[in-house]
């Protein structure tokens, strides 16, 4: 399966013509990884989009990062073929807010480097603000789920305590 046609399936991707998938796929870069291999780590820096091509990964949170005792890794959200992960570090240049991890299976993905995307962006103003626009549903729609996740835990333990 060609770059571009990994591409289409991804939401991130919508709305872009073949010409601009295709410019897209020209500054990608696949990777393989085998099950329980880190793709990247916590409070680290990261610069690039990745794109599910095949397989799933794990997003993990470690609690004790932030101070929390005895807590241990967590799988937040697990991502599979079309989906899209890295893309806060993409947007604000800043550090990681969790890990990917491989998982169960051998996974192929797509890596997308920012500074060649910003040139992209720049250099084709459509294509920008169409990818833009679509990121930016995707991480209001990653927000959301996390804020239910988190509304969850709290009636959850709020409901045991009483």
């Amino acid at each position: 399966m060609s770059i571009a046609t990994v591409l289409k399936q991804a939401d991130i991707f919508d709305e872009l013509t073949t010409t601009q998938l295709e410019l897209v796929a020209s500054i990608c870069e696949e990777r393989q990884y085998q099950p329980g291999d880190v793709i990247f780590e916590e409070n680290t820096r990261g610069d690039e989009l990745y794109i599910i091509a095949d397989g799933e990964v794990e997003i993990r949170v470690d609690p004790s990062l932030v101070g929390a005792e005895g807590g241990k890794p967590q799988t937040i959200a697990v991502l599979r073929r079309g989906q899209s992960f890295g893309e806060v570090a993409l947007v604000d240049q800043g550090i990681r807010s969790a890990s990917a991890r491989c998982g169960d299976r051998e996974t192929r993905l797509i890596v997308i480097p920012r500074g060649k995307l910003m040139l992209l962006c720049d250099t084709y103003p459509q294509l920008g603000y169409k990818l833009m626009r679509n990121l930016a549903a995707d991480l209001a729609m990653k927000i959301r789920n996390t804020d239910l996740q988190i509304r969850e835990q709290l009636t959850w333990t709020h409901a045991n305590k009483d």
